[in-house]
């Protein structure tokens, strides 16, 4: 979202006064001149600096554009806001993981935690203490692989229910992948078993997302270079963004609300399933102890497994779709390669995994092709610091361009090509310098996502059963021509592809006869 994109020319007054105090207010704590340059980039303005060079769409295909201008690292300004934008592994290696205690911080998004509601969120955390005790209950339950493995019934079971639903109504696939994720999470760090496709909690958080994706990305909305514009009344010419955030904010109430009382209750009547936040909520013994603050925080962290762990997973089934849809020829292979591992008799189990290196190809390429956030989420600097000869200034806004790293040639030939080939072993002996995009695509430092293993091992189960399941091409419109879908997602903070149209048909009446029992099974 663009800084200016909400109301600007009623908004000017407001804006050119605030923006006037925080150029006064930066200018008086600005010390002497650097030695050292800042990186090259576009040239600012006065006040605006490069706002009105930003677009208000695809901004990470406009700072891929001036990597290729300015280099890998170069610098801009949002108003008085430093940014440098890191547009390479090597860059980021260097900076965010090496010196990590200097690049750990985030800036402040007051649209997203003050005026919406999303605090405490791991995500958006300030690094510091709060940040240390939320990484902590994250780590504990999404990364070691004895933990996980506690979560693979009910990820098995959710894929299942994925392949019922699509063979009941192929056509609305887009929907049955959001039920899969909402499910599966919900069960996961609540212990809420999901009974129908319109679960209230699903849809609530559905519309959380929405709501918040529509009022624009973190550190992307003028209130949060300007945080003085945050006590505007909403009713007042302009004040879009507040009106927007209002709306949002009652809904976001309740996702943390409402499960948690969920919990609790059940925990009360010791009928509580095991979950994320039940065994948040044991860990500190008897109710009366849990201090209001403490409660906020388990609230928030829940909340932000859930609302986050489910847009950007979509995000990489439904690439995985598209991208069987416009390359029949990788999933012809792909459902090669799983009948003659798994056959037709029984569905695919991630204990399948290590034996589908093919499909495990496709997973690195889906990621590749269409990172779920193309620009992350900016980091901030906490020092004064220095690289190839350029001045980082303390407090710096640090972007990491995913969506360039990934289109990096010399990493990955013909990027704008969908190709699993490139990540075989055969290949990769031809060019030693590819590398895993997860390593790329889930953030870095000490930032780098928590629930990374959960999510990649959810992609991959629903991918293996669609393979596995039906055959996927393209759909026909009422004089037989193939419709083919656009490979551009929409803009936004997660790369998501509009609705589209496919032809999804069960592969044998043999697997079909599978899935049936499966829907059997689940109303038994």
């Amino acid at each position: 979202m663009h800084p200016f994109s909400s109301e600007p020319f009623i908004f000017a007054a407001w804006a050119l006064l605030a923006l006037l105090i925080f150029f006064t207010y930066v200018r008086g704590r600005s010390g002497a001149t650097q030695a050292l340059p800042l990186p090259p980039g576009p040239k600012p303005v006065a006040l605006l600096g490069n706002v009105h060079q930003i677009p208000l769409e695809y901004q990470h295909r406009t700072f891929d554009r001036w990597s290729k201008q300015y280099g890998d690292i170069y610098s801009l300004r949002i108003f008085r806001k430093p940014v440098i934008v890191l547009s390479s592994a090597q860059a980021v290696h260097d900076l965010i993981e090496k010196r990590s205690s200097k690049y750990s911080d985030r800036p402040q998004f007051t649209m997203f935690t003050e005026l919406m509601g999303w605090y405490p969120n791991l995500s958006l955390l300030p690094y510091g203490d709060q940040w240390r005790l939320h990484r902590k209950w994250f780590q504990d339950a999404f990364i070691s692989t004895s933990v996980l493995d506690t979560y693979r019934d009910i990820q098995q079971k959710e894929a299942n229910n994925l392949l019922a639903n699509i063979l009941d109504n192929p056509d609305a696939f887009m929907s049955h992948v959001d039920r899969y994720l909402g499910a599966l999470v919900l069960e996961v760090v609540y212990g809420q078993t999901s009974t129908s496709l319109d679960d209230d909690l699903i849809h609530m958080v559905e519309k959380a997302s929405r709501g918040t994706s529509a009022a624009g990305g973190p550190a992307a909305t003028l209130v949060d270079f300007i945080p003085i514009l945050r006590h505007i009344p909403a009713w007042m010419p302009g004040a879009g963004f507040k009106r927007k955030a209002n709306e949002v904010r009652s809904l976001v109430r309740d996702v943390h609300e409402i499960p948690f009382g969920f919990v609790q209750r059940a925990m009360a009547m010791g009928t509580a399933k095991p979950s994320f936040l039940s065994s948040l909520l044991e860990g500190v013994g008897n109710e009366e102890t849990l201090s209001q603050d403490m409660k906020e925080n388990m609230m928030g962290a829940a909340a932000t497994v859930y609302a986050t762990a489910t847009e950007t997973t979509s995000s990489a089934i439904v690439t995985f779709i598209l991208a069987m849809v416009l390359n029949p020829d990788v999933l012809e292979k792909a459902q090669a390669e799983m009948d003659r591992t798994v056959g037709s008799a029984r569905l695919p189990e991630l204990e399948d995994r290590d034996s589908l290196p093919y499909l495990e190809a496709i997973i690195q390429e889906v990621y590749r092709f269409n990172p779920p956030t193309p620009l992350g989420l900016p980091h901030q600097s906490t020092e004064e610091d220095e690289y190839r000869g350029y001045h980082i200034p303390k407090g710096a806004m640090i972007f990491t361009n995913i969506w360039t790293m990934t289109r990096d040639s010399k990493l990955f030939p013909d990027p704008e090509v969908f190709r699993p080939e490139r990540y075989l072993r055969s290949e990769m002996r031809n060019n030693a310098e590819i590398g895993d995009p997860r390593s790329i695509v889930f953030g870095f430092g000490r930032r780098i996502c928590p629930g990374r293993k959960f999510g990649d091992l959810s992609v991959w189960l629903a991918a293996a059963s669609l393979v596995w399941a039906f055959d996927i091409r393209k759909a026909r419109d009422s004089f037989g021509q193939e419709i083919t879908p656009t490979s551009i997602p929409q803009s936004g903070t997660v790369s998501n592809f509009a609705p589209f149209q496919c032809c999804v048909r069960p592969r044998t009446q043999q697997k079909a006869s599978v899935i049936s029992r499966l829907r059997g099974d689940r109303s038994a």
